[in-house]
Parts: C-alpha cells; structure tokens; sequence
C-alpha cells in the first residue's frame, strides 16, 4: 500500500507532497502550458494538490470505483486512494480497475519494483470519475495505441524509511478533456498489507 502524503502550497508558490496539473494539448511537460483550476488552494492555480483517501494506492489488487460512482451533481464518490478534490467545480476522484472504462481493454493491477533507489512498474488500472465520465490516467496507456507526450511511472524509494516518490503523465482520451495530459506526483510511505 502506498500510503500518499497531502499535497500544500506555500505563500512563496512552493508545492509539496502529492499534486496534479494537467497539460493543455500541444504543450510539453517541461515548460507547459497547464490549465488554470480555479479551485486550486494553491497561488498558481495550475497545481492541484491532492489528500489522501482512505486507504492510498494499493499495489497488486485493484481499487474499483464505488457504486453508485457519482452523486447527483456528478462528483465521483471514490475516495479510497485520494480524497475527492474539486477540479473546475466539480469532484475529482480516483480508482483502479480491471478494465480500462472508455475502452474496455483488459488492465494489470497496479505494480511497482524497486531497483536500489530507483522505484518503476506500471499503472496502466490507474483513472478518475469526474463530471460524470470515467477517464484512463494510467501509464503505460493499456492497449496498442499509446498516445502522447505520456510517461511511465518513475521514481524514488528509500529502503530506510519506506518513503516514496512517484511521477508519471497519461494523455486523456475522449470527454471534454480529450488530449489534454493530467501530470501526477504522488508522495508518501509504503507499508506492507496482508
């Protein structure tokens, strides 16, 4: 189980702990652009950082959303691996699934390995509900087609303290933010689970 650290902003505009941003299409992941959210707590409003759920992201089994996914102004309701987080008003929340939702291609429970330091896997079960529609933001993209700018899971493990550093980007496809790029950054501590 990777349990996630709250993301916060400081007055100067440091982030830290766990965020998301999402990347308008034609940018590139180095310098943006990154779409405005109004609700962001933090000064520039192109980073959203995100609380942990109840649980964190667990590696292995999948987190399925809940049913009914949505309440009745279409806030998703998953709040296992993040809390819901308002994103242009509205409920942003998180799952992992057997099945990518738009597609319905088959997807691995979430892995991850360790090599020294170096922490990679994929997390290709990893998306949101949001606005009513359930969108894929794993990486690598389940399927042949593997659009872009996009990145494997990459980071950071400390055998020490068990703590965890964990990017990756994933291009959306379809709803009303097809080709855009949502940019995670998860932080925190892993702890074993029976």
């Amino acid at each position: 189980m990777l349990r996630i650290q709250a993301g916060s902003c400081d007055r100067y505009g440091n982030v830290s702990g766990s965020w998301f941003r999402m990347l308008q299409p034609g940018g590139t992941l180095a310098s943006g652009p990154y779409v405005v959210n109004a609700d962001s707590s933090c000064a520039n409003k192109t980073w959203t950082p995100v609380a942990p759920g109840t649980q964190g992201l667990r590696l292995g089994r999948y987190q399925p959303a809940p049913l009914p996914a949505f309440d009745g102004a279409a806030n998703g309701l998953g709040g296992a691996i993040i809390q819901p987080v308002l994103w242009f008003g509205v409920g942003l929340a998180a799952f992992t699934s057997p099945r990518d939702p738009r597609t319905g291609i088959s997807t691995p429970p979430p892995a991850l390995s360790v090599r020294g330091t170096a922490l990679a896997g994929q997390l290709q079960a990893f998306s949101v509900s949001w606005n009513g529609e359930e969108l894929n933001q794993g990486a690598p993209k389940p399927g042949p087609v593997r659009p872009g700018p996009a990145s494997a899971p990459v980071g950071t493990f400390d055998q020490r303290n068990h703590r965890f550093v964990l990017d990756w980007s994933s291009r959306i496809v379809g709803g009303p933010f097809n080709n855009f790029t949502g940019v995670w950054h998860l932080t925190g501590t892993y702890r074993a689970q029976p």
